[in-house]
């Protein structure tokens, strides 16, 4: 292990607190209560950690097309993007297996070393999502040194049966997403159903022009049930999508030609992905502590079709996951956390084509946390020790016939620490400060890459010698929150060891620029500023105002890639609340998004200018028997802005993110 990361973890604990950053919006968009990412479950003022919590109902106001890109117009998070359908979180600039995603209490791995596999998530049937910004490797082993995503599926709150079907028509690209859920919560059971289906064709840029192939088409089903006795509560889930996403590919007009302008069609190069998930969490209430263990089993099948109706690659990714953690009160004042997790994945190719070799992967977390709290004061520390093994097989080439990756194992051991400050001086007062470390191994694209990546049309080359990335990030921030204005300012500097990314050489194979997979110390820093207003005699008005700056640099002076620009979000919200007439609730928001330039890109990036979006959002909630009516209009990109977003992969091809989008959804639910 790096001497340099052993020594200043040792820092972590007995040097001193740095400082530490985290903004947050008010309870217009996100949910002002406990939160239960991490180790327990707390408030936000009561623990350093960057902790934000954001409703279904809220993410739903702005129409996304998916996960990812409901969790983009959240503050200081980005997404990068092959059209609507294919995304991928971004963290304050780091993304991929940066970005841990825990679905139903277990991680979540969708492939995520690859730019053009997205995270393949809908937002139906779930209750919220949760968001650490910086490391928690600590908490949840590796590939948490960026953040965490943790989303909580829906589950009845309420005794009786609930029934809730919904729609959302969307003009840009003909689509449409429907949903229908059924629940039953008793005094002690629960269970609950929902499926739901989605269909989208091309979208047009804001020049109108249709943007071939950028279709896609999913299903979906989620099934969930559970009990409480005295002393043990159980959550059980089970989800299924199948996925189809066309992709695009350098000069894709020259051998796919434009067919009906409203067809879901897969008659061109597509994704295929199919998953299965099914998981128990477990609490059981001792005598004087708490004891949680949870159980996970995911089947992730990812194919390609080239065009021509063949299927050329099959990967296959089973994951196993078990985690059990121990809570215990030592004093009125004192919590100590005891934690432990175990993660199995194995990868087999089926399929005539191979990006990454027949591997397996074990990792073992062990870690303790303890909080003591006083009065004003909360201070928390932990200390945690990770091993991961990468075995790859022997498997053959595709770009070199006869040829095989030779196999390899890379074991590697981690340490990972947190030191935090929570000082709550005055009723709307918060200093945070923290500080964390975290830790990946290089993925399996990174280590052993040997082919052409044919989405970019560039040859790939990994090294199995490549080291561990860590690395140590360092927040404050302050927040005040009165009942009429809100602010929060945070700074972070997030330092990396060994940090991977991809470099063009002067090498090629066959005509094409050959790319290695490198490794450099790296500095990422940035801060995020967020304000609201909505004074009593505004009557239902506020204003809201959002800065978000990133910045990331190799030591070498070089850039790092996919860097989101500086983003300024300013919006305007008009909402009115009634408990007896028939109209319940109404709201308009029009939201302007200037994005500064970004003349900074990395070494194969190219530079995108300036631009500012117009977005209009609208709701209205009517009363009726035994359920309400909940109806949504919005207008994204109003005024038909042509723009490249600088995280958009399509912006190598000339393409333009999506044009004017009308949206119109539509959910009624019914109760008894």
């Amino acid at each position: 292990m790096n001497k340099k990361i052993i020594y200043l973890v040792g820092l972590l604990f007995f040097a001193g607190i740095q400082l530490h950053a985290q903004s947050k919006l008010t309870d217009t968009t996100m949910i002002d209560e406990i939160v239960v990412t991490g180790f327990q479950p707390d408030d936000t003022r009561h623990t350093s950690l960057n902790i934000e919590s954001y409703s279904l109902i809220k993410l739903s106001e702005k129409s996304p097309f998916n996960l990812s890109d409901a969790l983009a117009k959240l503050p200081g998070i980005s997404q990068i993007s092959t059209g609507n359908a294919i995304a991928k979180p971004v963290i304050r600039g780091l993304y991929g297996n940066r970005i841990l995603v825990l679905l139903s209490g277990s991680r979540f791995d969708n492939q995520q070393w690859q730019d053009e596999h997205g995270l393949g998530l809908s937002q139906i049937g779930i209750d919220r999502v949760e968001v650490i910004k910086g490391p928690a490797s600590l908490l949840y082993g590796s590939d948490a040194l960026g953040g965490v995503i943790n989303i909580v599926e829906e589950k009845p709150t309420i005794l009786g049966k609930k029934l809730d079907i919904g729609s959302t028509f969307y003009s840009n690209s003909l689509g449409n997403l429907s949903d229908i859920g059924y629940s039953n919560k008793g005094a002690k059971y629960w269970y609950r159903f929902r499926v739901g289906a989605e269909g989208h064709s091309d979208y047009n840029d804001g020049g109108n022009r249709r943007v071939l192939n950028s279709r896609n088409s999913g299903y979906y089903a989620k099934v969930g049930f559970g009990f409480k006795k005295a002393k043990w509560e159980q959550e059980n889930a089970y989800n299924f999508s199948y996925n189809q996403y066309g992709f695009i590919l350098e000069e894709l007009n020259t051998f796919f030609s434009p067919d009906a302008r409203w067809t879901r069609n897969m008659n061109g190069p597509h994704h295929i992905v199919l998953l299965n998930i099914v998981t128990s969490q477990n609490t059981f209430y001792l005598k004087k502590s708490l004891l949680k263990f949870n159980l996970g089993f995911q089947s992730n099948s990812r194919r390609e079709d080239e065009g021509g109706g063949q299927i050329s690659l099959n990967m296959h990714l089973i994951s196993v996951l078990q985690n059990l953690k121990w809570e215990k009160d030592l004093s009125p004042s004192l919590l100590l956390v005891l934690n432990q997790q175990i993660t199995y994945e194995n990868n087999t190719n089926y399929g005539g084509r191979i990006i990454i070799p027949d591997a397996n992967l074990f990792e073992g977390n062990f870690s303790g946390y303890v909080k003591w709290h006083q009065k004003k004061v909360i201070f928390e520390s932990g200390i945690g020790v990770n091993n991961k093994t990468v075995q790859t097989f022997v498997t053959r080439m595709l770009n070199s016939p006869g040829a095989v990756v030779q196999p390899f194992v890379k074991n590697r051991t981690t340490a990972n620490g947190m030191l935090g400050l929570t000082f709550n001086p005055f009723d709307h007062l918060t200093l945070k400060a923290n500080m964390a470390s975290g830790f990946r191994s290089p993925n399996l694209a990174e280590l052993s890459s040997n082919g052409l990546h044919e989405g970019v049309y560039r040859y790939e080359i990994g090294d199995p010698n490549l080291k561990l990335e860590q690395n140590i990030n360092a927040d404050i921030s302050a927040e005040w929150n009165e009942n009429e204005w809100f602010f929060g300012a945070s700074t972070y500097y997030n330092r990396f060891f060994n940090y991977v990314y991809l470099s063009p050489t002067a090498e090629k194979f066959y005509g094409f620029p050959v790319f290695r997979y490198k490794q450099y110390n790296a500095t990422l820093y940035g801060a995020e500023l967020c304000m609201t207003a909505k004074p009593a005699d505004w009557r239902g008005f506020q204003w809201k105002q959002g800065i978000n700056l990133t910045k990331g640099i190799l030591d070498n002076g070089n850039r790092l890639p996919f860097i989101p620009a500086y983003k300024i979000n300013t919006s305007f919200r008009y909402e009115r609340q009634w408990s007896t007439k028939k109209v319940r609730s109404f709201f308009v928001e029009p939201e302007i998004i200037y994005v500064c330039k970004q003349s900074h890109p990395a070494q194969f990036e190219t530079a995108t200018p300036a631009y500012l979006l117009v977005h209009f959002y609208a709701g209205i909630t009517l009363a009726a028997k035994k359920g309400n009516w909940n109806i949504g209009f919005n207008v994204l990109n109003l005024t038909n802005q042509q723009y490249f977003d600088h995280l958009s992969r399509l912006k190598y091809y000339g393409l333009y993110n999506q044009g004017i989008n009308f949206v119109f959804s539509l959910r009624k639910d019914i109760q008894w």
